[in-house]
């Protein structure tokens, strides 16, 4: 392989995505160079919802302007999420605020990115990195070639790759939990789900993770489950419990997307945030979402991120001691949309549960609630149902999550 010459730089982002897309246009902003290595061509496909919380749509107009059409899918627009319970009862919840878009991901991480004002190596995939404590030193590979790099600080942010997160911690993705989270497109003879609303199961024998929704004509229907299990059979459960309860009748499942995912530390309050001068960001520390929309929060992440950087430049602070102070207000939003006791007292949905969980009979409220303990039981196995429910009480006594679980 042929090597280049180092190419020197303030800050290397690792991934695409939007915790990339932010981080970027907070260094940039400030002043600083960014370089984003991407593995894959831009635009590339990006296996995703799409839907946006209202938090998120706040941040895509204030920091990278007005949204293109060419960005949405149809609808282009959701109302809201709609929480269905093994007792048949539903709860439907509009977002705070109204709307939110329904992205199409490959063109709109192009977008973001093109925006950041980031210099993007796309077809260039991170290969390892040393941190020498004044500089980190970064390989990459593109095209048969050896590339390195030279920068102060290096921002992780490609997802549940965990490329860099190896890098710092090697044995980290052996000591985690692995899900398989996938979905296939379906014609629709008769589907009765509200196209405008985001649906989602609090349903143990469906899976760990089992949603519905509208997207270009077609039904999206998905299942996240750990991994070692069949996605086809997990798949064909939820389309027969569809059609038997949901009276739900769709054609032949098309282009499946299967992806792996690291959603466990957002439950337990069990991030990955880096070490010396390398920092993580979005889902590669953690971040996801309850209702399988990671964006917002990658998008927050990311640019908590490229502000700590901002801040370390300026002021030759420590990295770290920085980016942990401000990461834990993000920690708080998201490990609060896992939280039971949050979700049944508290709006960590950006939507009233609460409210519309009001309007229901007592003994259907009831009923809910014993569903949403009992979904919270298919954790056991993994033993994070004790460890949810013990954060869920220091939440609530101590006002924040702890971060000495934080690596």
């Amino acid at each position: 392989m042929t090597e280049f010459n180092i190419r020197k730089t303030d800050a290397i982002i690792v991934g695409s995505g939007p915790a990339a897309a932010a981080c970027a246009k907070r260094l940039t902003d400030a002043g600083y160079e960014a370089i984003v290595l991407e593995k894959k061509q831009l635009p590339r496909h990006k296996p995703c919802s799409g839907i946006l919380s209202p938090r998120g749509h706040r941040f895509l107009i204030e920091n990278f302007g007005p949204l293109p059409k060419e960005i949405l899918h149809e609808p282009a627009y959701c109302r809201g999420v709609t929480f269905h319970f093994p007792s048949m009862k539903s709860v439907v919840m509009g977002f705070d605020g109204g709307p939110t878009p329904h992205l199409h991901r490959k063109p709109a991480d192009a977008w973001a990115m093109k925006r950041s004002g980031a210099e993007v190596h796309d077809g260039t995939e991170f290969t390892g990195l040393v941190d020498n404590g004044a500089r980190v030193e970064v390989t990459a590979e593109k095209d048969s070639r050896v590339l390195r790099y030279q920068a102060r600080y290096v921002i992780g942010a490609e997802g549940p790759g965990l490329a860099v997160v190896k890098a710092v911690y090697p044995n980290y993705p052996q000591q985690i939990p692995w899900f398989v989270v996938g979905q296939k497109f379906h014609a629709v003879t008769d589907c009765p789900l509200d196209d405008d609303y985001f649906h989602f199961w609090f349903h143990p024998e469906l899976g760990h993770y089992t949603w519905s929704h509208a997207r270009d004509g077609r039904q999206i229907v998905g299942v996240g489950f750990l991994r070692g299990d069949n996605f086809d059979a997990r798949h064909g459960r939820v389309l027969d419990y569809l059609e038997k309860k949901h009276n739900v009748k769709l054609g032949p499942g098309e282009d499946t997307e299967i992806v792996t995912a690291n959603f466990g530390p957002s439950l337990i309050n069990r991030y990955v945030f880096g070490k010396g001068s390398v920092i993580i960001t979005g889902q590669s520390a953690g971040f996801f979402n309850m209702i399988a929309e990671g964006m917002s929060v990658a998008l927050h992440s990311g640019a908590i991120a490229g502000e700590a950087a901002v801040e370390a430049f300026r002021y030759n602070g420590d990295i770290q001691k920085i980016y942990r102070s401000m990461i834990s207000s993000e920690v708080r939003r998201c490990s609060d949309q896992w939280n039971p006791l949050k979700i049944l007292f508290g709006r960590p949905h950006e939507a009233d549960f609460r409210g519309e969980l009001k309007k229901h009979k007592p003994a259907d409220r009831l009923a809910i609630i014993r569903d949403v303990f009992s979904f919270m039981r298919l954790y056991s196995p993994l033993n994070w149902g004790r460890q949810i429910f013990w954060q869920a009480i220091c939440r609530q006594f101590f006002g924040h999550y702890s971060p000495s679980r934080w690596l």
